[in-house]
């Protein structure tokens, strides 16, 4: 079964629908006992860092879901901020993140070598291109996924990388630190695509 945290922010319908398309058992958790049992769990998440983290602590989910990512070692998968919100801080904020993974999220550079401009948020289609033979990127040939956001995933190891994009310079659009995965593309509005990776991802 997965679980899709609802603490208010993301996707989660979108996700629903498409793990039912696919026969694939999924619930939507609002409370630490609706987590309870999730064999794998999707951390969705839109908008800013610090709101996305203080709605997870008010929703009464972060120690339980600390409990079955650390403890339990349920595999994870966090979308764009809920991605983001997995590193220890963010320069988009104040607050402490997770802490999940050794990173920090910082701001995509909108300078160019020719001191051109770079309009943020980096907003649309890109390419995702797969390192390491990601198991996560089964059967995806020249991936393309929906991208939405400003800052980027910079995890302290290199070898957490499972994907790059280029937007003025190339950033970590997919990670895995052990049992944890993160996209900074939307997987649920990315078409085929972003289907065959979230049911990848549950057949882990």
């Amino acid at each position: 079964m997965i679980a899709l945290v609802n603490y208010g922010l993301g996707n989660i319908r979108a996700f629903e629908t498409i793990y039912k398309r696919l026969n694939i058992p999924v619930r939507v958790a609002n409370s630490a006992d609706e987590l309870a049992g999730a064999e794998k769990i999707i951390l969705p998440g839109v908008g800013a860092f610090d709101g996305a983290m203080s709605m997870l602590q008010a929703s009464g989910m972060r120690e339980s879901l600390d409990d079955l990512v650390l403890n339990k070692r349920r595999p994870v998968l966090g979308i764009c901020v809920g991605m983001q919100i997995m590193a220890r801080r963010s320069a988009e904020g104040y607050m402490s993140g997770l802490g999940w993974i050794q990173a920090d999220v910082q701001k995509l550079c909108t300078t160019t070598a020719a001191d051109k401009k770079i309009l943020l948020p980096h907003m649309g289609w890109n390419d995702a291109f797969p390192v390491n033979g990601a198991r996560l990127f089964k059967s995806l040939d020249a991936p393309r996924f929906y991208f939405l956001h400003s800052y980027y995933f910079a995890p302290d190891d290199e070898a957490c990388v499972l994907a790059r994009t280029d937007y003025n310079g190339r950033f970590a659009s997919a990670v895995q630190s052990v049992n944890i995965f993160g996209v900074q593309f939307h997987p649920e509005k990315s078409h085929n695509w972003g289907v065959q990776l979230l049911k990848n991802f549950a057949e882990m």
